[in-house]
């Protein structure tokens, strides 16, 4: 009888300890951390239709999202910057034409703590793409992005490092290269396609931080 009187006290200690840990963690709003994105994969060929200028003039966001990102030094004049969120399947979504770029809702807005992650396609099997000359960026040169509101953010690259297609450190990805200053993460595909598929084996990611708003 004590046994079962001993055995019953355990599951009942047991059980009143669970019920405070729900309660801490509801109190306190914290949860587990989720985990990173996928690497971006592509469900279908994206469109190679080139944008009109009227489209691409009368491109609107909210006042605090990107709108528009210029790299002189590449020849990127003024590309639209359309949201990006999560496919099915947890990785990021991409653009559905190769002028325009994609920013990961999960990422940071313009000018705030973290880094803001921006995705352009490097080329289709008609055109080359938004990003097809990302490669040759240095440090040193500016990446521009025009704000909602129109407030102008100047990002001067810092480095870029190249990823297997299947092995990108998202972690990396979507954190600032400087701590404690707004970062701005460009990808794009790079390497050669992968046999019998229409996806390249690598990743190219160029790392930015602002260096000035207004």
């Amino acid at each position: 009888m004590r046994s079962k009187y001993l055995a019953f006290g355990l599951i009942l200690v047991g059980l009143l300890l669970a019920l405070a840990a729900t309660i801490l963690s509801v109190s306190t709003g914290k949860s587990e951390p989720k985990p990173p994105p996928a690497a971006l994969r592509s469900s279908s060929a994206p469109s190679s239709t080139k944008l009109s200028q009227n489209t691409i003039d009368s491109y609107a966001v909210a006042a605090d999202l990107p709108k528009y990102i210029e790299i002189p030094s590449i020849g990127i004049g003024r590309a639209r910057v359309i949201q990006l969120g999560l496919m099915k399947n947890g990785s990021i979504a991409v653009p559905g034409n190769i002028y325009d770029t994609g920013w990961y809702t999960g990422s940071s807005k313009p000018g705030q703590p973290g880094a803001m992650f921006i995705y352009g396609h490097v080329s289709s099997w008609q055109a080359n793409g938004v990003f097809y000359n990302l490669k040759k960026l240095q440090p040193g040169d500016k990446v521009i992005v025009t704000r909602g509101d129109n407030k102008i953010f100047t990002y001067r690259v810092v480095t870029n490092k190249v990823y297997s297609y299947n092995s990108v450190d998202m972690n990396q990805v979507l954190a600032p290269i400087n701590r404690g200053v707004p970062g701005l993460n460009l990808m794009t595909c790079t390497g050669q396609i992968i046999k019998g598929t229409s996806e390249f084996n690598q990743r190219l990611v160029v790392f930015a931080s602002l260096i000035s708003s207004g």
